[in-house]
């Protein structure tokens, strides 16, 4: 079946049929394999974009601009205090401007209903790099991760587990990319951390055609039990008050991924990370919650985040080729 994004924004992988995810994710495979070979892929040659960043980031901020550079686009980074959106100037307002300036518009920051409201009115496509609520370029790195382990088309039927803050946004777009791809997936974590009651219902009606399951449980062994995938993110998220550490602390600590919890899953388990990652003290934060609190790793132990089951940086690589192929999908 023909599949063509041109025109479209990609705010949430609930918008995506399954077919048109898989395009991307071969698309992905491809932009990744030109790229690997030095084979030049300037599609997208005098195209514009804006990168609108009311968080900050390393890998949105680098895959977008290297993305970009690679299709043969200029990209203008906004960071947070280089735009006025929400602030002197509505969204409505803002999206107008850009719209009539730039081919493609990037956001990351807060609300979903912040980067929603900027595809209302920008009348170019617009990208979520990640809001409160989704990430969803990070999904199609993800699963394009797990397909270079598993094979195109391989996870089908396979389980996933996310371990800790399943609630979260990085949680709540694994659930919706395995519902939509056929994937059995686990969210691992105490009932207060658990992603919203609406959204497990409508992953659990798409899982229903697809042949996948959704599972909640605050049981570390029924999660980790045959898992092909330990996912895990870190446990306060960007935007979240600094205060909350003793708290998530206490609530996710039996949630560590360590050597004991990664031997229940399956034999040829391996691990992700979307980071950055509290595995040591090498970090600002990373020392001070171990000055506060006598712990030197958080949500994942450096033995297993260096250790041959890990495959983070390839996941973090992937984000390059994946946002590369939404903005050539959805400009071209």
């Amino acid at each position: 079946m023909s599949v063509s994004l041109s025109g479209r924004s990609f705010l949430k992988l609930l918008d995506f049929t399954p077919d048109e995810i898989r395009y991307l994710l071969d698309l992905s495979a491809d932009l990744k394999a030109k790229k690997r070979a030095h084979e030049p892929h300037r599609y997208l040659e005098g195209r514009n974009v804006a990168l609108v960043f009311e968080k900050t980031s390393t890998r949105t901020r680098c895959a977008f601009e290297v993305g970009a550079a690679d299709l043969g686009m200029h990209a203008v980074y906004l960071d947070p205090s280089a735009s006025q959106i929400g602030k002197k100037e509505s969204i409505a307002d803002t999206a107008r401007v850009l719209g009539r300036m730039f081919d493609g518009i990037e956001y990351r920051g807060f609300g979903q209903e912040r980067v929603e409201e900027l595809a209302a009115y920008a009348g170019v496509p617009v990208w979520n790099g990640l809001t409160t609520e989704f990430h969803p370029t990070q999904m199609l790195a993800d699963v394009l991760t797990m397909e270079e382990e598993f094979g195109r088309g391989g996870m089908a039927g396979r389980k996933v587990t996310f371990m800790g803050d399943a609630g979260n946004n990085v949680g709540n777009s694994l659930m919706v990319v395995c519902a939509k791809l056929g994937i059995d997936f686990c969210a691992c974590g105490p009932a207060e951390q658990m992603p919203a009651a609406e959204l497990v219902e409508a992953c659990r009606e798409v899982a229903a055609g697809t042949g996948s399951t959704i599972t909640l449980t605050a049981d570390v062994d029924e999660g980790a039990r045959g898992a092909s995938v330990i996912y895990t993110d870190i446990w306060v998220s960007m935007g979240e008050s600094a205060d909350l550490w003793g708290e998530r602390i206490r609530l996710l600590s039996p949630y560590q991924v360590n050597d004991e919890l990664m031997s229940r899953a399956a034999d040829d388990a391996i691990f992700m990370h979307c980071l950055p990652s509290f595995h040591d003290r090498k970090t600002t934060i990373g020392e001070e919650v171990y000055q506060k609190f006598g712990l030197a790793e958080l949500e994942v132990t450096d033995e297993v985040f260096e250790g041959a089951r890990s495959r983070v940086f390839e996941e973090a690589e992937n984000r390059l080729h994946s946002i590369k192929a939404v903005m050539l999908a959805t400009l071209q």
